[in-house]
């Protein structure tokens, strides 16, 4: 997602990088001792995992930062052998079933059967085969491109260029061709998706559980239907917000673009600024309430300064340079700016009270895109050996939605840091939604003040139409996402239980994205396409849900915290910048990893043992009631037979 990104993938490395915690087979390990007990047998399994973690994890590494035969085919076998490891653990778990032990003993051997997103069968050739294509399928979507033209007017582009052009054209029809072209990637991918689906479904059989959606919802101290009860709960607290916003959205859209500006009441999936239509924060040109009210262009202000990094540089060479000199002074230009946003980001943590980052985090993390390579620019947050060596992989640009996405990795590594003394098998979040939410619980915190503080936006200013342009800035990137946050994992619970069939994996993605989003193509995407292939967390299988339940936490985290700062006013006006007493708050929540129940976590955070989207309302008040007033008169909502008919245009 961004991780939104958000990592890591790799929701943030081997969180959104779960499917990575593979290594060696178990039978090269030391021999079982006779007689060991539970409490035992987890304490040598987690002195294993901690020996053996890094070189699975090096080796996915370099397989997402030098995309290639070779180091697939190494990133394969290494997640082969950690897959198998795993398995021999699992297996040897089963000896304790039954028997009485610490509650601590049950919790992590609960935890060791879900600490990969990818339940490999234990069958050794279906397993290795699970894993090339795993890597295959990571690959294909890091190296894609989108290529037009012939001969010397052949021009092939990647998600980056294809990005900017939603990001910033207008023209209908360029937005149309990079969307389709970025979407046409993923085509290739789907025989090779419909045999993964079959191997991790197996392998979460042999765990004992029914398919490999059960298996993910089996992470939340709550049965799986308990999981996807309490998501439909949370969302219809969040649905009559999110639909006076599309409302919204539509009604500038058709003015932007007359006649074309909806699809039978949908919204155009191209036109929304972003590839899969998660944030539309990038088409604050069309839906500012207030243009004049202020200026909150950060992409702006970013590229500012980008250009004068760039330019001091050639200042001082004092000369004309050549063409290989100029991008190499380019290049150099890009990595300072990239620094610059990520020193920022830490900035912002480290005014908490949380420690400066490591060295090893600046001079081993990616982030910018390589020239000479092909790398899978998805932003994702890597713990590479559970102690200090910490990273994040982005290709940054100057741009808002980047810069917030360095604070949200952010909060990925930190979440790391301070975990690190914890068990390895303790070392997670509370549930993979806590996770997510850290660094947007900091975004939220990026107030018009925050930003004015920074020299990105100018002093803000007061009044009705200041404060509405600041709430939609928000709204647009926070409120927009939350369908988009269930329908991904929706889709893939319907694949992994068999509801939803490989021939219909398109259909059914649309359909799903109508329902929740109200999001449609303009053009048939009929089952020759594989639209799901062309967002990174399904090639490379992160499960999703995380990130919706993220952005319900991170609202109750923010109020928590603004309450320990002392903030005396309404909750959309904090920014607990600065303050130690929140950063300790902070802190000590997340030193607690996933060693109790996230209830248990939940309630020393915020007093409550419930997630609860109310902290979001009372946020977006004073735009909801907005919202409300501008839509008057018109039809909002969007009907089933128009989501129906999406899902087969």
């Amino acid at each position: 997602m961004n991780l939104r990104p958000a990592l890591v993938l790799l929701a943030g490395a081997c969180l959104a990088l779960s499917a990575c915690r593979r290594e060696s087979s178990p039978s090269a390990g030391p021999e079982i001792p006779k007689d060991e007990t539970a409490d035992q047998f987890i304490a040598r399994v987690n002195d294993e995992y901690r020996a053996h973690y890094p070189e699975p994890t090096a080796a996915q590494w370099l397989s997402s930062t030098y995309i290639g035969d070779d180091s697939q085919l190494l990133a394969a076998k290494a997640n082969e052998r950690w897959l198998t490891r795993l398995n021999g653990w699992i297996e040897q778990a089963r000896r304790f079933e039954g028997r009485e032990m610490s509650p601590e003993t049950a919790r992590a051997i609960h935890l060791l059967k879900l600490k990969t997103a990818m339940p490999a069968p234990r069958d050794a050739e279906k397993l290795a085969e699970l894993t090339r294509i795993a890597t295959r399928l990571e690959g294909m979507y890091g190296a894609g491109s989108y290529c037009t033209g012939e001969g010397e007017a052949r021009r092939c582009r990647q998600l980056g260029e294809l990005e900017d052009v939603l990001r910033t054209s207008r023209d209908y029809d360029a937005q149309l061709d990079a969307w389709q072209g970025w979407h046409g990637i993923a085509e290739p991918m789907r025989q090779d998706y419909t045999r993964f689906v079959e191997l991790v479904n197996e392998g979460a059989r042999d765990m004992g559980f029914a398919d490999a959606g059960e298996m993910w919802r089996s992470g939340y101290d709550m049965s799986p239907v308990e999981l996807a009860a309490e998501t439909d709960r949370l969302w219809g607290q969040v649905k009559p917000l999110y639909e006076q916003l599309h409302c919204y959205a539509r009604t500038r859209l058709d003015a932007r673009y007359p006649g074309r500006g909806s699809v039978d009441g949908l919204l155009p999936a191209h036109l929304l600024g972003n590839m899969w239509q998660q944030d539309w924060g990038n088409l604050w040109d069309i839906l500012a309430p207030y243009p004049n009210a202020g200026s909150l262009d950060v992409t702006g202000a970013l590229q500012r300064q980008a250009r004068r990094t760039y330019e001091r540089r050639l200042e001082a060479l004092n000369t004309l340079p050549d063409p290989t000199r100029l991008a190499e002074e380019e290049r150099i230009a890009q990595q300072a700016m990239a620094t610059t946003m990520t020193r920022r980001a830490e900035d912002f943590y480290t005014s908490l009270g949380m420690p400066q980052l490591p060295d090893a985090f600046w001079s081993r993390s990616q982030l910018i895109k390589p020239r000479d390579r092909d790398v899978v620019c998805h932003a994702s947050a890597w713990p590479m050996d559970l102690a200090d060596d910490v990273r994040i992989k982005m290709c940054i640009r100057p741009n808002e939605e980047d810069f917030t996405t360095v604070y949200h990795e952010l909060g990925h590594i930190y979440y790391y840091l301070a975990q690190k003394s914890l068990p390895p098998l303790f070392q997670e979040g509370a549930h993979d939604g806590f996770h997510e939410a850290i660094g947007d619980t900091i975004v939220l915190s990026m107030t018009p003040s925050y930003l004015a503080s920074i020299g990105l936006v100018e002093a803000p200013r007061q009044g009705q139409d200041a404060l509405i342009n600041s709430q939609m800035r928000m709204a647009l990137a926070k409120v927009a996402f939350l369908p988009f946050g269930l329908m991904i994992d929706r889709w893939r619970w319907g694949v992994f239980d068999g509801s939803i069939t490989p021939e219909n994996y398109n259909a059914s993605w649309w359909a799903l994205k109508a329902r929740y989003q109200g999001v449609a193509p303009v053009a048939p995407r009929g089952e020759a396409h594989f639209d799901p292939g062309a967002k990174y967390h399904v090639p490379g299988n992160t499960p999703y849900t995380r990130y919706f339940l993220a952005h319900i936490l991170q609202f109750q985290f923010y109020r928590s915290l603004c309450e320990a700062a002392g903030h005396d006013g309404p909750l959309y006006e904090c920014s607990f910048y600065g303050s130690e007493d929140a950063g300790r708050k902070f802190w000590t929540m997340l030193g607690r990893g996933a060693g109790q129940p996230w209830q248990d976590t939940l309630e020393e955070m915020t007093g409550s043992r419930q997630m609860d989207a109310g902290a979001v309302l009372e946020y977006f008040a004073p735009l909801q009631d907005w919202l409300k007033a501008q839509n008057e008169g018109q039809a909002c909502g969007w009907s089933d037979a128009g989501a129906d008919a999406a899902g087969t245009r």
